[in-house]
């Protein structure tokens, strides 16, 4: 399998914590493809943030292929209803989506919640999950990039309440 035959799906916790360390682009660092899913896309950008407007620079910048679902579709016809773990539940109807093509797409969910370290979130054999912190330091074990700690410490200096989650271990993905 080549690297360009993996998806990176992020959620709205990395993109944000990523967007403010200014460090985007190490998405693009083991060479797979990233796509974002519609609904965590619409997350990101919905109300003005101090990161919404350069996620959607960087996102048409980028050209990234954004995953249509069903879950946004539905959050678009009835916007009043729950909104809460809703890019997760894309994600989710994403992969699923993944393991049923011929064939089968290989995705990586990257993540930053405790919750979703924590719970029965059904992945596909084909798909992975992996937090912020271990996906950085995954980069920087394969030394793609330099330094996980200086992007974690750039996205707390500029405003970020970073997790400390790790999953899994760097060495284990």
């Amino acid at each position: 399998m080549l690297p360009g035959d993996i998806a990176l799906l992020p959620d709205a916790g990395p993109l944000i914590t990523l967007a403010y360390a200014d460090a985007l682009d190490v998405l693009f660092a083991p060479g797979w493809t990233v796509m974002l899913v519609d609904m965590v896309l619409h997350e990101v950008t919905r109300n003005r943030t101090p990161t919404s407007d350069k996620l959607a620079q960087w996102a048409k910048r980028n050209t990234l292929r954004v995953l249509p679902t069903r879950t946004c579709g539905q959050y678009a016809n009835n916007p009043a209803a729950r909104k809460a773990h809703l890019g997760e539940q894309a994600i989710q109807e994403v992969m699923s989506e993944f393991a049923l093509a011929s064939p089968p797409q290989t995705g990586v969910f990257l993540f930053e919640d405790h919750k979703i370290a924590r719970a029965c979130f059904l992945l596909p054999d084909n798909c992975r999950k992996i937090s912020t912190r271990a996906f950085l330091q995954f980069l920087e074990l394969k030394t793609w990039i330099p330094s996980a700690n200086e992007i974690e410490q750039r996205a707390i200096r500029a405003g970020r309440a970073f997790s400390p989650l790790h999953f899994p271990e760097a060495n284990a993905f």
